[in-house]
């Protein structure tokens, strides 16, 4: 059982050599046999079916013919050459187009009498009639006629590899003599107990079928195989990084419950505690006294109260002694926690700052011996916390909200300002998909608040076109009648940030045009402000000396106006789902029954009408979090990445999650009888994690 088989170079595949050997190494990372292997087809079609020129419709993925061609002809000079061929069976003909390699195919291509060719491509229509544009097609032989695969896989490529040959069907070759070489040299790595519960095929097998499929039914058996394999692995080594972690990182005991949380708790609560709140402050609590240092996900809606569970915990880190900080990723939400936290603290006499890039080199002094001496018992602010010169005189406890905000590299520093690691609680109000938290967070103790306060009345979504403006006005006007306040958000794209700020000005004129002074006041606020400009235009409608804020995404998250009852979402469709949710989570945090109204142009691709049909469908961040996956896959939902965890080869995170839940299983059975994985029966499995393990860099210990 050799490696030597999979670490052989890709140039001594027959049919690739030195200079396509480079092709691939600068196009694809494709060094080795088992670079190749690993390079999975995306999709596969079924090459044993023949239609007829008269069965062809533009609804057809694709068509396979057989016929002869008739006529070829060259249109054009040079670069703007295109090369045409008539295509013809019994029942009728088709043109065929090529725009790139015109000439190359003019000379491959003869019009003849006898000879017959197959013809495979997606059927397209212009001018009224049929034709297929850069078609593969072959001359008949025996070998293409009876397919030794029922199903061909496609693969994907790259311009500069189409040119040289390598396109899906230049790759599908290399692929078939590669698979042809495999005997017996395919080093298993799962334990014949996981196998055998599983009934999975080999994995010599399983790489024969994923490239050369004999049937649908071996390529299930495939595809199950190594995708969990890949699953199994990935959880595998998440939960040894935890359980490392556990055993190696000591924590902060924080052993009791003192006067500042059962004096808060009993008298100075401003609402009853929901079920889901008073269960995720028990796990924090037992994990903050448990010796070990806490790294804990606390996920919860919009307005599920996440901000409350994180406080009780923070006044459970003062009864023991200790210093804590809240750190938010804007001065808007830094603000904002400030403000509801020392107002909610200040009957204890807690001291609590605030600390953010605009403070005054004097305030900063202050704050900086406070922390220093322990007069400051909380602190909160935006990434200014993570500079060399803020140090604590006994850090216990770092709440880090809107987690994804914030690099992981950036996190580390808050590790370094005790003896000890403090604790860490990262809190994220933009729902993910367990699937996704799994394999991003599966190194973390996960809490999820999962109701909301009761008496909230669920937001009304409503979509409306351009064209509708002004019965979406009038709607306004009756808001601003009964007493509420509205939010109007502009998109801001980073790319185009002229442009969106030319949209949000005009939109400032055309909503102060219809709603005039004296009658309606209209804020403004946006990222080019300076901030104790946004400062002031914020505080003006907080208090209610505005009716309408105008904005763009900077009010995404840290502003809480009970008294706004409608948010409308100018040009919709250019925000994600998530973002969507997270704006919208700005009303509805009164008792009154609050409205989002989205606004499209008429012009809406099919994601975009999915994303607003999500919308006006549920309030439910989590399932919102599930179609959002689905639409933008796990990479782009989770931004730039901590770890290479998601440069997954042949998992769908939006679609297996079943095989991620059993590989997950399995991976914690596996551990719980043999953490080291020293037992012989795990032999495979240890040799193979060695090598995945080795090839991934560590953030593993930071959260």
């Amino acid at each position: 059982m050799s490696s030597h088989f999979l670490n052989s170079p890709v140039e001594y595949i027959k049919g690739v050599g030195p200079s396509k050997a480079e092709l691939l190494k600068k196009e694809l990372h494709i060094f080795k046999y088992s670079d190749l292997l690993s390079f999975y087809p995306f999709r596969y079609v079924d090459r044993t079916k023949f239609y007829k020129v008269k069965e062809i419709n533009a609804d057809l993925p694709f068509v396979q013919l057989r016929g002869k061609i008739t006529h070829t002809k060259m249109i054009g000079e040079k670069r703007s050459q295109r090369f045409t061929a008539i295509f013809a069976d019994e029942t009728g003909t088709i043109e065929l187009v090529w725009f790139q390699g015109a000439k190359w195919m003019g000379e491959k291509i003869k019009p003849h009498v006898t000879n017959e060719y197959i013809v495979f491509g997606k059927p397209g229509v212009f001018n009224g009639h049929f034709n297929i544009s850069h078609p593969e097609i072959d001359l008949v032989t025996e070998e293409n006629t009876t397919f030794a695969s029922v199903l061909q896989a496609v693969y994907n490529s790259t311009d500069k590899l189409r040119t040289r040959g390598l396109d899906t069907k230049g790759i599908s070759r290399i692929q078939k003599v590669l698979v042809s070489l495999i005997k017996n040299n395919i080093p298993e790595t799962l334990s014949n107990i996981i196998r055998e519960r599983f009934q999975m095929i080999s994995r010599e097998e399983a790489l024969k079928q994923i490239h050369c499929p004999k049937s649908p039914e071996l390529l299930k058996k495939a595809e199950f195989r190594l995708k969990f394999e890949e699953l199994f692995f990935i959880q595998l080594k998440l939960l040894k990084q935890k359980g490392l972690r556990e055993k190696t990182f000591r924590g902060f005991v924080f052993s009791k419950v003192g006067d500042y949380f059962n004096t808060f708790y009993n008298h100075h609560l401003p609402f009853q505690l929901t079920n889901a709140q008073k269960r995720v402050i028990k796990e924090i609590r037992l994990d903050m006294g448990s010796g070990r240092q806490m790294n804990r996900l606390l996920q919860g809606d919009v307005g599920s109260g996440k901000t409350m569970a994180a406080l009780m915990n923070i006044l459970i880190c003062l009864d023991n002694g200790f210093q804590a900080c809240l750190m938010a990723p804007t001065e808007i939400l830094a603000n904002q926690h400030f403000e509801t936290i020392s107002k909610l603290l200040k009957p204890l006499n807690i001291n609590v700052g605030l600390l953010t890039g605009s403070k005054k080199v004097k305030e900063r002094r202050v704050i900086h011996e406070q922390l220093q001496n322990g007069e400051m018992q909380v602190l909160i602010g935006t990434h200014a916390l993570l500079e060399d010169v803020v140090q604590f005189k006994n850090i216990g406890l770092v709440v880090i909200d809107e987690q994804h905000r914030f690099g992981v590299a950036q996190r580390a520093k808050m590790w370094n300002k005790n003896t000890l690691a403090p604790h860490m609680l990262i809190m994220s109000a933009t729902p993910i998909p367990r699937t996704l938290a799994m394999t991003l967070y599966g190194d973390l103790d996960v809490s999820v608040i999962d109701e909301l306060p009761p008496g909230r009345k669920p937001i009304q979504t409503i979509h409306r076109f351009d064209s509708h403006r002004d019965r979406v006005f009038g709607f306004i006007k009756e808001q601003i009648a009964k007493g509420r306040q509205i939010y109007i958000v502009y998109p801001l794209i980073k790319e185009s940030e002229t442009m969106d700020y030319k949209d949000l000005m005009d939109g400032y004129e055309s909503i102060t045009r219809a709603f005039p002074l004296p009658q309606y006041n209209v804020s403004i606020v946006h990222g080019q402000m300076k901030a104790d400009a946004k400062e002031y235009e914020m505080q003006r409608f907080v208090k209610g000396d505005t009716n309408i804020m105008v904005a763009t995404t900077v009010i995404e998250v840290g502003v809480d106006v009970p008294n706004a009852s409608l948010m409308i979402i100018e040009s919709a469709e250019r925000f994600g789902l998530s973002q969507l949710h997270q704006l919208r989570g700005r009303v509805g945090r009164g008792a009154e029954q609050s409205y989002c109204i989205l606004m499209t142009s008429h012009k809406l691709s099919s994601d975009g009408k999915l994303r607003m049909e999500t919308m006006c469908r549920t309030n439910d961040g989590f399932e919102i979090a599930d179609v959002d996956l689905k639409l933008r896959g796990p990479g782009d939902m989770a931004g730039t990445m901590q770890s290479g965890v998601l440069d997954l080869n042949i998992a769908d995170l939006a679609k297996d999650s079943q095989i991620l839940h059993a590989a997950r299983n399995m991976a914690i059975e596996l551990l719980s009888e043999d953490p080291n994985l020293e037992k012989p029966e795990n032999s495979n499995i240890a040799y193979q994690f060695a090598l995945t393990n080795n090839s991934r860099s560590d953030w593993s210990r930071i959260s």
